[in-house]
């Protein structure tokens, strides 16, 4: 998990009805953008965390237009392999 000052951090809750908690990444005090992070929470309070693997990182748009890639993504949001539709078969 990599992140940079700015990026949201979206934890999701642990069991149903628990609500989701996100925030702000304000410090990155892990090598080349991994964890623990100082996050600013919707709520108001700001915390260390360590996030586990219900937490994900969703980074905003870039100025200029250009957007970090998320895991398996690319960065101009389109999948790999052309923006073709998919061909009909005939069934």
């Amino acid at each position: 998990m990599q992140a940079t000052v700015g990026d949201r951090l979206h934890i999701h809750g642990h069991n149903v009805g628990d609500p989701d908690k996100m925030g702000e990444i304000v410090e990155v005090h892990g090598k080349q953008g991994e964890p623990p992070y100082l996050v600013r929470f919707d709520d108001g309070h700001t915390g260390l965390v360590f996030p586990g693997p219900d937490a994900v990182i969703e980074h905003p748009a870039r100025p200029g237009g250009s957007r970090k890639a998320g895991p398996g993504g690319t960065a101009g949001g389109a999948k790999a392999g052309g923006g073709s539709a998919p061909k009909k078969t005939g069934r």
